[in-house]
């Protein structure tokens, strides 16, 4: 026998900022929610599937209008006609969604209660599942320390919105510990709110079974359920089905040997072509990435929204992709300390800003007189992980490197300062 366990379905959840990108394709990403979910029920139909478990957010909030409810219902119809049961909690998501409150759905699909962990007996299916719902959407309680004891003589399914031990970039929902999961006693968590797909333990199994759709590029690789099947109150396997109809990724290039760069664009569509293979031909939209020490360096960051042109150009030859960015942190190849040996002007720049990046008081005399300069920058180019913080002098020594490299290569090619 099996069952399937999916989460945070977010169905319809609203893809922002997607419409500033040229060629973005916005009219598929909304619909891909929708599509994944529908890859869903078609994979518990052909499985032959006896239950869906969903471990909570299958929307994200209040909906726009009530065609969100009735594309899922009617999926939900599709389960019932094929013989699948559902069980679904709410997570932080869905927990104060008023719309989806008085959705009717059909009575294939148990939603667990909010007030207390309950637990679901499937009789004819060999199974117990237990879970609970939030009521709110900030759930600061471990509510795992309240499922009840397993059900003897029957596979014991803990179906959980949770963080486990806290995960980066997640909000610490329904803290627990996984040993205390462990200690339950249940065969398998199924668990919610992680988006990445990840086994925690096996025998007694704790899975988060990652969302069904990247909607971001926080969200990147393939994404897709959990299968899982089972006999005689015994798991045998539990595997990931791929279920995404669009993929985001990141294709990071290393360049070092190209001298032009119609070699270093040949590196980078080699890399996007590989990317497409693994992704099965499905659309993707890839941030790209350019790490390495190269002599192209100053050619990039002399003209950065051009390269970033050509790399578009690029892949516009190719099918089922879209740029999302290209992010250029290569380093140059340029021998400052070789310069400096010289007796020109050129040599005794470069000796000028190898001991300003070293000295860190004369770095800090400098981030000072920067102090006003940055006073009048955009707050969005000041402030946040990724601000730039001229009076940090370490800041500034890396900033220096790379105006080390684009400043002397530069000068040394138009014959300058010699």
């Amino acid at each position: 026998m099996r069952f399937v366990h999916a989460s945070d379905l977010h169905v319809d959840s609203p893809l922002l900022g997607l419409a500033r990108y040229p060629g973005a394709p916005v009219d598929l990403l909304r619909q891909a929610t929708r599509r994944a979910l529908s890859n869903l029920v078609r994979l518990c139909e052909e499985e032959d599937v006896q239950l869906l478990l969903l471990a909570g957010d299958l929307f994200d909030g209040e909906w726009r209008d009530y065609n969100t409810g009735l594309f899922f219902a009617a999926e939900m119809a599709r389960l019932k006609r094929a013989g699948v049961r559902v069980i679904t909690i709410r997570g932080n998501h869905d927990a104060m969604s008023q719309i989806s409150k008085h959705l009717t759905l059909p009575d294939n699909v148990i939603e667990l209660s909010h007030r207390s962990p309950e637990t679901r007996i499937l009789a004819e299916l060999g199974l117990a599942v237990h879970g609970q719902s939030y009521a709110h959407r900030v759930q600061t309680e471990d509510l795992s320390q309240h499922y009840p004891d397993p059900v003897s003589g029957y596979l014991n399914i803990g179906l959980l919105h949770t963080s486990v031990n806290g995960r980066p970039g997640h909000e610490d929902y329904a803290p627990c510990r996984l040993e205390s999961l462990i200690a339950k006693g249940y065969d398998y968590w199924a668990l919610g709110h992680v988006h990445q797909r990840e086994v925690l333990h096996e025998r007694p199994w704790v899975v988060f079974s990652g969302n069904l759709q990247g909607r971001h590029m926080r969200e990147l690789g393939p994404k897709g359920a959990t299968l899982v099947t089972y006999d005689a109150g015994q798991i045998s396997s539990v595997e990931s089905r791929i279920l995404d109809v669009a993929r985001w990724e990141i294709c990071e290039v290393t360049l070092s040997s190209e001298t032009d760069t119609e070699q270093a664009l040949d590196t980078v569509t080699r890399c996007l072509e590989e990317q497409i293979e693994r992704a099965g031909q499905r659309p993707m939209i890839v941030r790209v990435v350019l790490l390495g020490h190269t002599a192209l360096h100053a050619t990039f960051t002399r003209d950065p929204e051009q390269w970033e042109a050509s790399v578009r150009a690029r892949a516009s030859e190719l099918e089922n992709i879209w740029i999302e960015s290209v992010r250029i942190e290569t380093s140059g190849t340029l021998d400052a300390q070789a310069l400096g040996a010289r007796g020109d002007a050129l040599g005794q720049l470069a000796r000028r800003l190898t001991t300003l990046k070293q000295d860190p008081a004369a770095l800090g005399a400098l981030g000072r007189q920067f102090d006003e300069l940055r006073q009048k920058l955009p707050n969005e180019i000041r402030q946040g992980a990724t601000g730039l913080r001229l009076e940090d002098p370490a800041e500034l020594s890396l900033l220096l490197a790379e105006v080390e490299q684009l400043l002397l290569s530069q000068l040394l090619a138009s014959g300058e300062l010699e």
